[in-house]
């Protein structure tokens, strides 16, 4: 009986032993960077990301990933221990926003749309979720935050992208994509002063409805505020007025803590602002955001004078560029024959240098991030030079609605670039290769006066930067 007895509590410990070196091995630290360490787990999660994504783009690498991920993770802890030290700032409450974002992708992906159930299939209560995405995904901020710090002192001068190009063997010049030149005419829709009365009309009754304590100003911005931060109750990111637009900025610094603005109107549209505190020259604000709103009457009503222009110029009876200067509500092109560059971008990149003056455009300057609307580009790809399309809704950089026709004035189709006709597709990619050459100059001075340690059993592999392993 007491060998029994002493065989079963042997074979517990092994088991227990055993069940204990998988629990260690899930969080073992394999690498400490400053102040962070780079667990196990964090390696195989994402080198299961890179093969994941390798395979979604049809590409295979030599490379082991998880020694690719190894150094991912390094950089990253390298960049955030540094953005530390130099006092980075980021946007938290964008950060907050993604954490819900994903955990709401996560509830509906792999939780069926229960809670409980994603909780069960992690083994953790959501709130442990919650957590853990949060310090990734604010890691993750503040490195790619710091890394833009360092590249974005980087400059090109023509001379350099001159001799980037002349270093090109012929074949293999980087190919420019097919490119489109358009021109359009916009017209707001009718009645624009009487919807922006109506708009002013709303908030001034919201305004009235939070001074006299009826409603919260919060409340209200979550219910009818158009912005992103409406989720946040119209809370912004603190920030030094310069980060506003002049009429917000300058209503902003008239405020005192608590205190409600008057309605304001930008090129966004028009807003109520509550400033929450402020600490120094930086402000904390909330604000509330509508744009017009119009009938259908006045919504109509441009696109048939849009549509009568369109015929009159198909015609011949009325050339385009006409067309454009005597009825285009927009400024920057109707002088121009209508024909489209990135100026209306300026009011948002203070400096966007000569692409201001760019008039052939990529696919990818389509849509999000691209500062050109995706309706315009799914007019483009169905004409032929000199087509001019019917007139249709869409809207403009700052979200204001507009109606527009489309000339497509010229297809430039895929070729090797040229220096003459790429100079701008030329200085991107130049500047983007020298960018990497200072970042990796930058990061191999900080791996040099930053502790770095790696578990000698991590330590094999082809490493992109040797200085790691110490």
């Amino acid at each position: 009986m007491k060998r029994t007895l002493l065989t079963l509590l042997a074979l517990l410990a092994t088991v227990a032993g055993v069940a204990q070196k998988r629990f260690v091995m899930l969080d073992k630290v394999v690498a400490v960077v400053g102040n962070s360490s780079v667990l196990y787990s964090d390696v195989e999660r994402v080198a299961k990301q890179l093969v994941e994504q390798r395979r979604a783009a049809g590409y295979t690498s030599d490379r082991d990933p998880k020694n690719e991920a190894l150094e991912q993770l390094l950089m990253q802890k390298l960049l955030y221990n540094q953005a530390l030290i130099d006092s980075v700032s980021i946007n938290t409450a964008d950060v907050l926003q993604r954490v819900e974002s994903r955990i709401q992708t996560l509830v509906d992906t792999e939780g069926n749309g229960s809670v409980t159930e994603l909780e069960r299939k992690h083994h953790m209560p959501i709130y442990h979720m919650r957590e853990q995405l949060r310090r990734q995904i604010e890691e993750q901020t503040y490195a790619s935050t710091m890394q833009q710090e360092v590249i974005s002192k980087t400059r090109v001068v023509p001379g350099e992208v001159e001799r980037f190009y002349r270093n090109f063997d012929k074949d293999s010049l980087p190919i420019i994509a097919e490119q489109y030149t358009y021109a359009h005419i916009t017209k707001f829709p009718k009645g624009m002063d009487a919807a922006k009365r109506r708009t002013r009309e709303r908030l001034l009754d919201m305004r009235e409805r939070i001074v006299t304590g009826k409603a919260k100003f919060a409340t209200l911005a979550r219910m009818y505020s158009v912005d992103g931060a409406a989720i946040r109750g119209g809370e912004l990111e603190p920030s030094q007025l310069a980060g506003f637009v002049k009429p917000f900025a300058d209503a902003l610094s008239e405020l005192k803590p608590g205190q409600v603005s008057e309605v304001v109107e930008t090129q966004f549209g028009f807003h109520l602002i509550q400033l929450i505190d402020r600490n120094g020259s930086m402000y904390h604000c909330r604000h509330i955001l509508l744009r017009p709103t119009y009938t259908t009457e006045e919504l109509v009503a441009p696109m048939l004078e849009l549509d009568s222009l369109a015929k009159l110029i198909r015609k011949d009876s009325l050339s385009f560029e006409a067309a454009a200067a005597a009825h285009s509500d927009d400024k920057y092109s109707k002088m121009n024959g209508g024909v489209v560059t990135n100026h209306d971008m300026l009011e948002h990149y203070s400096a966007f240098d000569a692409k201001l003056t760019a008039t052939k455009f990529l696919k990818e300057d389509f849509g999000v991030g691209g500062g050109k609307s995706i309706d315009d580009y799914n007019r483009i790809r169905h004409m032929r030079e000199g087509d001019i399309s019917e007139a249709f809704r869409t809207t403009d950089l700052n979200g204001n609605d507009i109606c527009k026709i489309i000339k497509l004035v010229k297809i430039y189709p895929a070729h090797n670039a040229t220096l003459e006709e790429d100079y701008l597709q030329l200085e991107q990619i130049a500047l983007q290769e020298k960018q990497q050459r200072d970042f990796q100059e930058w990061l191999s001075k900080k791996i040099d006066g930053m502790y770095v340690y790696i578990d000698p059993e991590y330590r094999e592999g082809e490493w992109e930067n040797p200085k790691w392993v110490k």
